[in-house]
């Protein structure tokens, strides 16, 4: 049986960006903000194990897909299908590919991020974002996603922090300091975040941090 080389090709294409994908999840998407957030969130309330890991993984996964919406569709339209109608070349479909990425990371990247790596990588300082290499583009859009997280982290922990101070200020009042503060305070935090509905208010702050 006579195998159509293109059919090959791309099949051994596929194969070999499998074994990427993790990276490309966690470098050019919003991936790594979006779990970061909801691993404070954990830690914020004070439930250390719940949800479990896998669960906020899969969290991440399809909030990730979902703020990644816009941008998949524009490479399977410019890229995916005119290589999969023959109509491009790999090297072409490529860089069609590359493009609504870089305009995605283009639009979260801080200034002084680009600005570090534009200098660390010691080449012209570009006037135009074309002129920006994506090598270049990445590590300053991942430095960005993390100071964001961060962010985004501290405002989260900050009315939980003040629960457990005044937790801890109750305790001490009535003179029983041997009882941990958070024994008491986490049903209270819980109770907040119960309130508040605050996984309805967290997925809407992390989508709308995106726009």
């Amino acid at each position: 049986m006579k195998i159509d080389s293109s059919n090959a090709v791309q099949i051994l294409v596929l194969i070999g960006g499998l074994s990427l994908v993790p990276a490309i999840l966690f470098t050019v998407t919003g991936f790594t903000r979006i779990l970061i957030v909801l691993g404070f969130i954990r830690s914020a309330v004070g439930t250390t194990t719940t949800p479990p890991n896998q669960v906020l993984i899969g969290i991440a996964l399809f909030l990730t897909l979902f703020v990644m919406q816009p941008t998949i569709s524009a490479i399977k339209k410019d890229a995916w299908v005119p290589l999969e109608h023959h109509k491009i070349t790999m090297t072409t479909a490529i860089t069609r590919g590359e493009e609504p990425l870089r305009e995605f990371m283009f639009g979260q990247v801080q200034a002084q991020d680009l600005t570090l790596f534009v200098s660390l990588a010691r080449i012209k300082t570009p006037q135009t974002r074309a002129q920006v290499p994506t090598y270049v583009l990445i590590p300053a859009f991942i430095m960005s996603e993390l100071k964001t997280s961060f962010q985004i982290g501290f405002l989260i922990f900050l009315p939980f922090l003040i629960i457990d101070l005044i937790v801890s200020s109750v305790l001490m009042s009535v003179g029983m300091m041997m009882l941990p503060p958070t024994f008491i305070s986490l049903p209270f935090k819980i109770l907040l975040f119960v309130l508040v509905d605050g996984w309805d208010l967290i997925t809407h702050s992390l989508i709308a941090s995106f726009h």
